[in-house]
């Protein structure tokens, strides 16, 4: 039996969990974890397939593990498996690929890991997914934030997106196991569990429950720790959750909140199930509960039929919204999807420069919201110590922090008032 394994995972937090999960699995048969750059025996690739470049990066990582060790057993599992199998089938070296429904059955679907002639193909088709399973992951750097799955597969049909064709249908785990991953997690002395789905505020909908009461749930069970949804649907984010982050300090001030365009237009082409006037409603009501709440959020340029003021329309709402930061996508051709038949295709070049326009809007939008962070006190979870005895950490509203003292802070909950801000972070003195 081989003794070392490496993973790789590209793409989203949910599929760092998911990963984390399978790593459990090979430990647990007396595996030793390896980075990936090392000599391994096993190498575990989990991909993503939201854009073209990370295609095109798991197609170079696997050839990447095959040049660390040619004779390694080669596994593919992920969204990019499962939508395109046969584009690593082709590869030579790679032994097995596993969708989505398979990823989790390794050891019960190969009775070793020696090298194939062929690659084994499993994919169940997505239309037949039933099931969800449960994964929870782990920062690299040291116990602090863990990343806990209730949820998978998208009903959303937003014309860019191929997310619902690799993952399946809405689906969620049920709150009792949710509720036991996340004692779990706690036990092993998580400070902070980020909650992580495809679509998060869908949950429960099959299961005569909803996102507001799993969170209700959640924040009974005692202990020191604070939660953070990943992300959410404008649409999903109630006066509810909304409330319960007001008032109630263990569910963090921070809200991460698709937009994708500020124009009416491009949303009804990508068939968003939101406007613009929701999407600025949501973001008030959020700031104007929470003080100084943390909003990012997710944008994308170029999309075919984007005009020049299109793309203004969006950057000028942005620019006028209590937001903190932006998370900049430049659009990609995907196969199988509407918008591929939409025509009116934006340059290449135009879309870098409309990226970069809103990246620089992203780094003024922090720096202003930092700034108003000044003087205020917060409570901060900090990690690992660096060099020089400067520790990180993250506020409630996803504000980074950086202190430098001689105190050994890491995985605490510790009050602080922000100093001033030095680039993209506040420097903090214990109060």
């Amino acid at each position: 039996m081989a003794s070392k394994v490496a993973f790789h995972t590209l793409g989203c937090k949910l599929n760092f969990s998911e990963t984390s999960t399978i790593s459990r699995q090979f430990i647990e048969k007396g595996f030793d974890v390896v980075d990936f750059k090392e000599c391994a025996d096993v190498y575990v690739i989990n991909t993503c397939t939201v854009t073209e470049n990370a295609d095109r990066e798991c197609r170079q990582i696997v050839r990447r593990a095959l040049r660390n060790n040619p004779n390694a057993f080669i596994a593919v599992t992920g969204c990019y498996a499962q939508l395109r199998p046969e584009e690593f089938s082709q590869i030579p070296g790679v032994d097995i690929i596993l969708g989505t429904n398979e990823k989790f059955n390794i050891f019960s679907l190969t009775e070793n890991f020696n090298k194939k002639e062929l690659s084994c193909i499993y994919i169940t088709p997505t239309d037949k997914i039933e099931s969800v399973h449960p994964a929870h992951s782990s920062e690299t750097d040291g116990r602090t934030r863990a990343f806990l799955k209730i949820q998978d597969g998208c009903d959303y049909k937003c014309s860019f997106c191929t997310i619902p064709l690799a993952r399946g249908k809405s689906r969620s785990l049920n709150m009792n196991e949710v509720l036991s991953e996340f004692k779990n997690v706690l036990e092993a002395g998580y400070k902070e569990i980020v909650l992580t789905g495809v679509n998060v505020g869908d949950y429960g909908k099959s299961l005569n429950v909803d996102f507001y009461r799993l969170l209700l749930k959640m924040l009974e069970v005692p202990g020191d720790y604070r939660l953070r949804i990943s992300s959410i649907e404008p649409n999903l984010l109630t006066d509810e959750i909304i409330n319960l982050a007001a008032g109630n300090e263990k569910l963090c001030d921070h809200f991460h909140i698709p937009l994708q365009s500020g124009s009416p237009k491009i949303l009804r082409l990508m068939q968003r199930r939101y406007t613009q006037e929701v999407y600025k409603e949501v973001v008030l009501k959020a700031v104007e509960k929470i003080q100084y709440a943390g909003i990012g959020v997710d944008v994308i340029v170029g999309f075919p039929g984007e005009t020049e003021q299109d793309f203004l329309e969006t950057y000028n709402f942005l620019k006028d919204l209590p937001i903190s930061y932006l998370h900049v996508f430049t659009y990609s051709e995907r196969p199988n999807t509407r918008a591929v038949d939409f025509g009116g295709n934006v340059d290449i070049v135009e879309r870098k420069r409309r990226n970069s326009m809103l990246r620089i809007l992203s780094e003024n939008k922090k720096n202003e919201f930092y700034k108003k962070m000044i003087g205020n006190k917060v409570s901060v979870l900090f990690e690992n110590k660096q060099h020089g005895n400067f520790i990180k950490g993250f506020a409630s509203n996803y504000v980074r922090t950086q202190y430098k003292g001689e105190e050994d802070l890491s995985n605490q909950f510790v009050n602080v008032i922000i100093k001033e801000v030095y680039k993209d972070i506040c420097t903090v003195d214990l109060i």
